[in-house]
Order: structure tokens, then sequence, then C-alpha cells
């Protein structure tokens, strides 16, 4: 029998600090590759961020989905093996977004969505004829997607079950890698098999979570998806973009069909930011406030997510987009500096303007979580890194968590009212704990262990 083990690697470690974590989300790419697995292939599973891997137990394939934040970890991981004698598959974003590199590390790599791939991978390796590239030439029929989740039995993940209900976004946003891999599409899976994957009953899976790049990518069929869950009554977040809030009959179907939050990105206060983000229609009908009071009317709260780092530097810039977020009492929200991802339109922009201060940033060991990896218009990158800490500290500061403690909106549903502190009180937690975290374990010894 066949034996594939599947490796979710962590960002990093940092020393001194217990890395071993209880209170994280099962890692959905992962359950996708076991649905597409054949039943007879034996399996196993190792949760970086949550438990030490087991090198030495015997298997034939190792499986790692790669992020660029997570890709030096990825590539340690993937060099203990290899030196194991065990070939290693390697897939995901970034491995879409920078083939040639990951190639460096792995027997075979998966660019694109795995669905139609994945199969040919395992025969392949069944008879010993990896090749170094797959890749399908169409995207994948939305209803090949299946989920096997059994792999996270008796891991302590959150209580929340993510769920894909669509692919892509249209949108043209510079930074956005998103649109880079699925260039500009959005596609849905079938109604039918959302709906099966949706089990109110599953104690495991109180609440849930369409991890969508953008839930309203495609209106109509969200809105015919949020009235096709109403009657199972449960209660959801997703991520989608701030047109859809200036459409109140289609907030009044979410709210219906259990939509308790949305993760909107308003990444900056600044229309002029927003332009040469190629994200104006941030600015539509009214803009932020007529769209945060529609939202409001309907009940559903907010996760604001705010870029710096694009435009002319502003001092005060930081502590204005805490402010409206406070003012505007978001749920949480997220103060971030601009990353350029590799493949997307904004890398290349400052590759070519020779403003990147790292070859690949994600694999420099002086790189750190937090830090900017180029340099900005008018400041110095660490202006950047302390600015976004600034904000943070203002909007989870505890007078600010007080304050929207109380907001009618967010007290308005009681597993959010209950869930509403604890989340706050962990981010504030967080706030310099995850500060210049390093990439990758620090403390490993080994050396990438290059492939033919």
């Amino acid at each position: 029998m066949m034996r594939i083990t599947f490796v979710h690697p962590s960002i990093g470690r940092k020393p001194g600090t217990n890395y071993m974590r209880s209170w994280q989300m099962e890692p959905l790419p992962i359950a996708l590759l076991a649905g597409v697995t054949p039943g007879d292939v034996e399996t196993a599973f190792y949760d970086d961020r949550m438990e030490a891997i087991d090198y030495d137990r015997p298997t034939d394939l190792v499986a790692i989905p790669v992020e660029t934040y997570t890709a030096r970890r990825a590539y340690q991981i993937a060099s203990e093996f290899r030196r194991r004698g065990v070939a290693v598959v390697m897939g995901g974003f970034h491995a879409t977004l920078a083939p040639d590199e990951v190639a460096c590390h792995a027997e075979a790599v998966v660019t694109g969505e795995a669905e139609l791939t994945w199969p040919q991978v395992i025969d392949d390796a069944r008879h010993g004829r990896l090749q170094k590239f797959y890749r399908s030439d169409a995207q994948p029929d939305m209803g090949l997607i299946r989920y096997d989740r059994r792999l996270f039995t008796g891991k302590r993940y959150l209580p929340v079950r993510l769920v894909e209900t669509s692919r892509g976004c249209r949108f043209p946003c510079e930074f956005c890698a998103i649109q880079t891999f699925f260039e500009r599409t959005a596609r849905h899976r079938p109604i039918g098999d959302i709906l099966a994957d949706l089990d109110p009953s599953d104690r495991s899976a109180r609440f849930h979570f369409f991890v969508d790049d953008n839930f309203a990518a495609d209106m109509d069929f969200a809105g015919q998806l949020a009235d096709a869950i109403a009657p199972l009554n449960l209660r959801w977040v997703t991520q989608m973009s701030i047109n859809a809030a200036h459409d109140e009959a289609f907030l009044a179907r979410l709210k219906k069909a259990g939509c308790v939050g949305v993760l909107i990105g308003f990444e900056s206060l600044d229309a002029g930011v927003l332009r040469s983000m190629r994200k104006t229609f941030n600015t539509m009908k009214g803009g932020f406030s007529v769209a945060l009071a529609n939202l409001r009317r309907h009940g559903i709260r907010v996760y604001g997510t705010f870029v710096f780092g694009y435009g002319a530097y502003r001092p005060e810039m930081f502590l204005e987009a805490a402010e409206f977020a406070i003012e505007h009492r978001f749920y949480i929200a997220a103060f971030n500096h601009l990353t350029p991802f590799p493949g997307t339109p904004l890398y290349k922009r400052l590759e070519t303007e020779g403003r990147l201060l790292h070859e690949a940033w994600w694999l420099d060991p002086a790189y750190r979580y937090n830090d900017l990896p180029f340099r900005p218009d008018g400041a110095a990158p660490d202006d950047i890194r302390r600015g976004c800490l600034d904000a943070r500290r203002h909007f989870y500061s505890w007078p600010s968590i007080a304050r929207r403690l109380v907001d009618p909106v967010n007290r308005a549903d009681s597993m959010m009212l209950r869930a509403f502190l604890p989340i706050n009180a962990m981010h504030r937690s967080e706030l310099d704990k995850r500060d210049r975290f390093p990439l990758g374990d620090p403390a490993w010894q080994g050396q990438f262990l290059q492939a033919a």
C-alpha cells in the first residue's frame, strides 16, 4: 500500500517561545488534497503549527502546500524528508507564483489548482516516474471539490468549519496574489455540494467561515446560496468586497441566512492611494460611510483591514485608520504593511523601480515578520512597521475594546458577544509576540537540500 504524509508548514519559530498552539483553524488545503486522494492510499498528517513532525515515520511521498510566508519553513521540512530518501511534492500559491524556486526543493511541483493533477501525481509516484512539474491546462470543474477532514481527528482546532463556496475575484487590485493565481476569474461550487458540507448538528462546527476570496464576486450566485443556507439556522462569516454593501437587498439576504460578520479590505482612507492600488470601487456610491451604515442597519459586524506603504508617507495615517475603525465600531481590525508577493503586478513594479530590499524577502534570513521588504515613498521601512504597530496598539487598547464592546451591533448576537472579549484580548496579547517573528526555524541546523 502506498503511504503519503501531508504537512502544513508554520510561518516559523521564535527562540524562547512555545510555538505549539491549540487555537488554529483547520488547514483547508489539506482536506482538499485528502478528498481527491485514492482510497487505497494510507495517509498521515502533521500540522507544524501545533505538533512535532515525525520525520522517521515510514512514508513514500510527502505533500506540502506552500504559501510565501511559509516557504522558508516548508523548504526546511522538505530537506529533512529528502535526506531520508523520501520524495517531496509541493503545491499551493507560492508554488504557482515562484515555480522554479520551489522546484529547487522538491521532486515535483504542482502549479495551479490541484484537483485534476493530484491523482496523476499519485499514480506517477506509485510507478517511480514523478515529473518535475504538473499543471492542468484548464481550471477544474468546481463540482470536483471534495473535502476529507478525517485527518483532523484528534487535533485541537477551533470549532470553526471552513468551507469554500467559490474561487477567484475579478477585481484588478495591484498587490493581490489572488488575481494572479486565478487570472482574474471567479467560479463557484454547486449549491448542493456546499450544503452537503454544512452540518448544523456537528459540535465541532458550531460556526462556519466561508473562506472565499470574495464571497460577492458573483452576487447573483451569492444571493441564491444565502437563500439556500437560511433554513439551516447557521452563524457564519465571510470575506467580500465593499461594493456588495451598497446592495441592501443583498445584505438582507445575508442577514436572514445567518451572516454575522464580513471581512472587508478598506486598505486606505486616501482616495488617491486606492486609485494607485486599482481599487477605486471602494469609493463608489458614497464610499465607506454609506457602506458601513448599510451593514450596521442589517446587523452585520465588520472585520476591517488596512494596508500601509502605498503612496506618500504621512505619520498620522496610521492612527487615522485606527480611529476610523474605532469610530465605526469594527468588531476587529488589521493594520498591515504592504507586501509584494512574487508574480504580482506590485512585485514586478517595485522590482523594475529598484525598490525591493531583498532578492527574495521570504527566504532572506535577515527578514522578519512585520518588516517592510521595500523602500516606501518618503519614509524609512521601519517607519511603516512602527506605524502599523501603533495603529494595532491603539485599536486594541482597553478603552477601544470597551467602547466597541458596548456597541449595539456587536452585542446583538449572544455567540458573537461572548466571543468579543476573548478574540480582542487574543489580538491584544499577540501585538508584540508576532513582531519581527523569524520566517522558518532559526535553530534548524541543516542546509537546504537542492533538487536535481
